[in-house]
């Protein structure tokens, strides 16, 4: 989880200044509010995220010590890809997240039929990538879900509407899942070229070459 420290000085002679830094991971915003408290001029010193919730010290603590052990700092990647003389799309989802000190990566693709555009194969497979994060047991955090569609993003992140039926019914899907399972969904569009990984899964799919794996990326190093 990503935070900001909010920080009140208090000078010497009693003059007061609040500083907010920059999005730091909990873990790093700690150790960095550990020396702001060593100074003797904390007046007040919490945390804000990215959805204007606060915490205390003692709060962040413990939420870092209870997601340790659970998936957490969750990046999923998803593409879809639509061939329209089948009616068919490959679906392709990367998934890094870590755990009890670990880095992992899932990797999951999949082939379905009976689609009819290349908008409802990018659906189809952020639907997939949620899935994905379901199983894995993520719940009550914040997501990275990161994609090649822009219109995808700018309608899941409520910036544009959905007019098309079909399309609406996969982003109630989605939404109705991410609620059930409390996660706060971050959506972000990248270029292609940066979403070559879920883009060859989908590739690999619609080619009838099937992937699914998850690995430990320390085990590599």
């Amino acid at each position: 989880m990503k935070v900001r420290i909010d920080w009140t000085y208090k000078s010497p002679k009693n003059k007061v200044v609040q500083f907010l830094s920059e999005e730091l991971d909990a873990n790093e915003a700690l150790m960095v509010a550990q020396d702001l408290e060593r100074t003797g001029r904390t007046k007040r010193l919490q945390f804000a995220d990215r959805h204007n919730s606060n915490w205390s010290v003692k709060e962040l603590k413990n939420y870092v010590k209870e997601v340790e052990t659970e998936p957490h700092d969750v990046i999923a990647y998803y593409d879809g890809g639509f061939d329209r003389h089948s009616k068919r799309a490959g679906l392709g989802c990367a998934v890094y997240f870590k755990q009890n000190g670990k880095d992992y990566r899932l990797r999951k693709n999949a082939l379905i039929n009976e689609i009819d555009s290349n908008n409802e194969a990018e659906y189809a497979a952020l639907s997939m990538a949620v899935q994905e994060i379901e199983f894995l047991g993520v719940h009550h955090l914040p997501v990275r879900l990161i994609g090649d569609s822009r219109t995808l993003v700018n309608q899941m992140s409520g910036e544009w509407a959905v007019p098309e039926e079909t399309l609406a019914r996969w982003a109630d899907r989605i939404d109705q899942r991410l609620e059930k399972i409390g996660i706060h969904p971050e959506y972000e569009f990248v270029p292609r070229k940066e979403n070559a990984e879920a883009d060859r899964l989908a590739t690999q799919a619609l080619g009838e070459i099937m992937i699914e794996s998850l690995i430990d990326l320390n085990a590599d190093n």
